[in-house]
């Protein structure tokens, strides 16, 4: 999962990136809003944290204008006035946190807001500017169909499934060679090879990293203009 936090406090900044990266999230980071509305205008987020308290804005507008994404959003803030959580709660954000807190019930906060906002579209698989369409069977990046051979396709919906989690290679090679069909030493490599460059040539945000010895994972990557 890629998280963006908008934080302009250095420790915390450091804290709750460290702690999410910890517990498995793609985390990147904005220290202002217009940092923070121009991460989520390059880049597709699954959610976002953000503070309210930032130098160069208040966190609503950016929350506000971040609304058409529909971007799940958890606020923190130290602000603890009813009418502020309600004005927060209302402008679009899908839970708040007050300063100080403790970063474990962040993540479960966290999590508890990924879990509501999966549901609301399964048809989809989402990371960077890949979309796969679940009913249809077919993957978008920035919005131009990226046709895939049938074992190139399982193995892209695998990683986006469970992405960022690493998929283990032996698992692959279950998933895409069943029942006991021969599979020769480099067939996966070679999957992965032919796969990462058709997502480079299309412009992906996203890559294929192997981690040696155990698998593959998926992982953000900016794309500069040439």
């Amino acid at each position: 999962m890629h998280i963006l936090v908008v934080e302009d406090h250095p420790a915390l900044q450091q804290l709750l990136s460290g702690h999410l990266r910890n517990c498995g999230f793609e985390v990147d980071i904005a220290a202002n809003g217009r940092d923070a509305l121009k991460a989520l205008t390059d880049h597709s987020f699954d959610a976002l944290i953000l503070d309210l308290g930032l130098p160069d804005m208040d966190g609503m507008q950016v929350l506000k204008r971040s609304q058409p994404l529909k971007t799940p959003c958890l606020v923190l803030t130290a602000r603890d006035a009813l009418n502020s959580r309600i004005t927060a709660l209302n402008a679009g954000a899908d839970d708040y946190v007050i300063k100080p807190f403790e970063v474990a019930e962040l993540e479960a906060r966290l999590r508890a807001v990924l879990r509501r906002s999966s549901t609301v579209d399964m048809h989809k698989l989402i990371r960077g500017n890949v979309t796969y369409e679940r009913e249809f069977r077919f993957f978008q990046i920035a919005g131009k169909v990226l046709d895939l051979p049938r074992r190139e396709s399982l193995l892209l919906e695998e990683m986006l499934r469970v992405a960022p989690r690493i998929v283990i290679k032996d698992r692959l090679e279950e998933h895409l060679y069943p029942s006991g069909e021969a599979v020769t030493l480099n067939a996966i490599e070679a999957l992965v090879s032919r796969l990462r460059r058709k997502l480079t040539d299309m412009g992906a945000t996203i890559k294929i990293d192997t981690v040696r010895g155990i698998g593959y994972r998926i992982i953000h990557q900016a794309v500069t203009d040439v």
